[in-house]
């Protein structure tokens, strides 16, 4: 099939897709799932399949939806106006905490790489400066953050790859079945204990149809590439973080704070390992700096809405918004200093756990709202079915998700929540005023 001139080929947007989600999530991830071993596995398989379920529910959600909003607009057609506001206030939540995550994976590497120990107070204080000079490298505008970001990808994408294809040479078998459940975990606590780590790899899939009209025929090909780039993604997170466990030993990773570092210090030599250290960390800034607009851009989005104060909606020469930018920072050095903890490890798992837990609030409320959204856009009964099914999947696999993530991140992404609805009846007069007059009108 030939493709139209200006447009993506299918396999062009799935390899796009792919390369989107990778940014830095995966690279404490080794680390991470050290602590619990190399049954881990396991939930890498199940957060494949769920997230599969979910990119294809939202492919199918971007293409019929003709409101504006992404997640926001998608929840409207079945929560109305608080659905909106409710999907956005904690995707931006969401995206607030992640970026603080990405921080401090910044500074873990930094460390390594220096051959620092710092303090937690230090680590702080590190965190909130790297988010400072990532949020004002965006005064710029969002054309040189993209240029910027679409050359630090190479930091993560070059390790991870290498790791993968060149890894396996030196990779231990007996040293990978021996880390299988180091702490003797029962079965399904080890498999659980994981989800929301490797979840948190995947985050951002939602983004994956931004492209739609980009590529021919969107119908066919956009759910294709969007399978196609989690799977990719899915493919090279399982075998890079596999293979590590098969090279450095569990306890060894597992008290890492630069674990692709480690691992290449150990196939090869400390200088080449200290080298990947200084790309992880270029990755981890330039995906901070792509992030850090983003949010600015969905708070800003919503601003416009009504939803959010009007700061948010403020912007500069360059279209970048400032003040919301600074307020957003303000926010998260905040966040930073709340969050300390005995060590970075520590201080990184409070943080994503509570991330994911108010990033699955709007992918629950986006597949909650299939059913009706194929009905608006009148899809073929049988297609419909389909797209209903997976999105059910999608679904069931964000509870498991959240209940995955631990009792104190769902108590404080609980509140977070609950937060959000109070301060929707502060903005709700602008939206369901209209719908109460005629309610009133009746009587």
């Amino acid at each position: 099939m030939q493709v139209s001139k200006n447009k993506m080929s299918v396999l062009q947007l799935t390899i796009l897709t792919t390369v989107n989600m990778m940014g830095s999530g995966i690279i404490m991830l080794p680390t991470k799932l050290a602590e619990v071993g190399t049954i881990s596995i396991l939930s890498w398989i199940v957060t494949a399949i769920g997230s599969m379920a979910l990119a294809y529910a939202f492919s199918k959600c971007g293409m019929y939806s003709r409101r504006s909003g992404g997640m926001g607009g998608y929840a409207e057609y079945t929560f109305g106006k608080s659905g909106n506001f409710m999907a956005n206030y904690t995707y931006g939540i969401s995206l607030l905490i992640a970026n603080v995550a990405i921080a401090i994976s910044a500074v873990g590497y930094g460390a390594e790489l220096f051959g620092v120990n710092l303090s937690p107070l230090v680590i702080c204080i590190a965190t909130i400066a790297v988010l400072w000079i990532c949020t004002i490298a965006n005064f710029g505008g969002a054309h040189i953050s993209g240029q910027i970001s679409s050359i630090t990808v190479w930091g993560v994408i070059i390790p991870v790859m290498g790791i993968s294809i060149i890894g396996w040479y030196w990779f231990k078998a007996d040293l990978y079945i021996h880390s299988w459940n180091p702490h003797n975990f029962p079965f399904f606590q080890a498999v659980g204990s994981s989800i929301a780590m490797t979840l948190w790899a995947f985050l951002g899939m939602e983004s994956a149809c931004a492209n739609s009209e980009a590529v021919d025929n969107p119908e066919k090909n956009v759910p294709i590439a969007v399978l196609g780039g989690t799977l990719g993604a899915a493919v090279i997170y399982i075998v890079s973080t596999n293979v590590i466990a098969g090279i450095v030993p569990n306890i060894d990773l597992a008290n890492s704070t630069a674990p692709f570092g480690l691992a290449f210090a150990q196939i090869f030599n400390p200088t080449i390992g200290k080298v990947i250290m200084a790309l992880m960390i270029m990755s981890c800034c330039g995906s901070l700096l792509g992030w850090q607009f983003t949010i600015a851009q969905v708070f800003k989005s919503s601003s416009d809405a009504g939803y959010f104060p009007k700061l948010f909606s403020a912007v500069n020469k360059a279209e970048a918004p400032i003040k919301g930018m600074l307020t957003i920072v303000i926010i998260q050095s905040g966040l930073a200093l709340m969050t300390i903890s005995p060590s970075l490890n520590k201080q990184f798992n409070v943080l994503v756990n509570l991330a994911v837990v108010t990033n699955i609030i709007p992918y629950i409320l986006s597949m909650a709202t299939m059913i009706i959204l194929q009905k608006v856009a009148n899809v073929e009964p049988q297609k419909a079915k389909m797209a209903n099914i997976i999105a059910f999947i999608g679904a069931a696999y964000s509870f498991y998700a959240l209940y995955s993530s631990g009792e104190d991140a769902v108590m404080w992404g609980a509140l977070a929540t609950f937060l959000g609805w109070t301060l929707y009846g502060f903005v709700s007069p602008r939206f369901e005023m209209e719908n109460n007059q005629n309610i009133s009108s009746k009587y």
